[in-house]
């Protein structure tokens, strides 16, 4: 059993809120983490997905009032949307019998449909706890992190006995996903389409979004071609990082960059299925960046906000983080390689910012000083540093 980053996180919301929902795309563990959590306490499970549970939810009010003293985990939360009104006149009446807090453990593999659902039924009774797929710091030893790297951080691709089988088990989760999940949540988009706006993005990793280019090679409208991303960065799959915005006095890039936010997804959709592929491959340095991007987005506080800065004279810091109060901006330059030379652009763009904080992160582990207040540092001591942020 892996020691999951959120765990605690999940815990002190329940101890702290009626309702908690546990958001994460399919596959990256939130059944595991709910049902080790529940081993701890009186608890009750039911997956949505089940006919027979529910069915036992046909009267929910009934039903969950005979386990008012468990923590009632619902998986698959989506299948069954009405089932949020009833939720808040069930945490109303325990609120006033004294059970304020929790109560339930929600589970869910898209942000869009429970915001918009919760939002509105359980605003001031909900909170939202995010669960990645598996990173650097719940993990431990270079190899580890490599295979992290190579595999990605869905717990069943990354634990597989073989890159083989690592890569095969990806290869039936984006099948998965374009055939079953997608027209669940979505629009009915043909999974052909999708699967190669997936993997054009792959190709595209980490480079400012296009859609008329993206467009043009779908046969469809930039319009269309949003959409699309959009609910891919709905479903947790997609990252649109967006610009950083300030008055600097230079002329800003406006689009967001996009990444596939799991490596291993990454690798499969091109086709990379080993260590030495994809280090023969282009997308190695893209790769590599997104990778450390999500690790230290995984570790960050909640509070953070992440852009990028890029002017159009070339001056740029791959990753900005907002963190607020006395932690300030951090800025992060991210190089594949043993040998931690930044570019003068990350420089320049520092110059221009100010922030409190400057690395670069590299494949190495040792950290030292570069000079000019940047420092050189490995994407687990980075994204510890980072967790450990009050």
């Amino acid at each position: 059993m892996i020691l999951r980053h959120a765990r605690p996180q999940v815990e002190a919301a329940l101890a702290r809120q009626a309702a908690v929902a546990l958001i994460g795309p399919r596959q990256v563990g939130k059944t595991t983490l709910a049902l080790d959590i529940a081993a701890d306490r009186p608890a009750i499970y039911l997956d949505l997905e089940a006919t027979a549970d529910r069915e036992k939810l046909s009267d929910p009010v009934l039903f969950l009032g005979r386990h008012a003293d468990k923590l009632v985990i619902l998986d698959e939360i989506h299948r069954m949307p009405a089932l949020f009104e009833a939720l808040r006149g069930i945490i109303d009446s325990g609120r006033r019998a004294g059970q304020r807090t929790g109560r339930f453990l929600i589970l869910g593999s898209a942000a869009i449909d429970l915001l918009r659902q919760s939002g509105e039924s359980l605003a001031g009774r909900i909170e939202y706890v995010d669960l990645t797929p598996l990173c650097a710091i719940e993990l431990a030893g270079d190899d580890a992190l490599h295979r992290l790297w190579v595999r990605g951080g869905f717990p069943e691709s990354f634990l597989s006995a073989s890159d083989a089988d690592s890569f095969q088990t990806r290869r039936s989760f984006i099948r998965t996903y374009l055939e079953r999940d997608v027209p669940m949540f979505g629009p009915r988009i043909p999974a052909e389409t999708l699967e190669r706006l997936w993997s054009m993005l792959a190709h595209n990793q980490g480079t400012l979004l296009n859609a008329s280019r993206l467009a043009s090679g779908l046969a469809v409208s930039a319009p269309t071609v949003t959409s699309y991303i959009g609910l891919l960065v709905d479903l947790l799959l997609v990252r649109r990082l967006p610009p950083f915005h300030a008055n600097v006095g230079k002329r800003l890039v406006k689009s967001p960059k996009t990444y596939v936010r799991d490596s291993g997804l990454v690798h499969a959709l091109l086709g990379i299925e080993t260590y030495d592929e994809l280090l023969g491959h282009p997308v190695v340095g893209p790769s590599w960046e997104g990778f450390v991007i999500e690790n230290l987005l995984a570790a960050a506080p909640n509070r953070t906000r992440a852009s990028f800065y890029r002017t159009a004279r070339g001056a740029e810091i791959d990753l900005l983080l907002e963190l607020g109060g006395r932690h300030g901006t951090w800025a992060i330059e991210i190089k594949r390689g043993l040998a931690a030379k930044a570019e003068k652009g990350f420089y320049i763009a520092v110059a221009d910012l100010q922030p409190a904080r400057a690395f670069l992160v590299y494949s190495g582990t040792e950290r030292y000083p570069k000079g000019d207040g940047v420092e050189a540092i490995g994407v687990r001591e980075l994204a510890e540093e980072l967790s450990s942020l009050v």
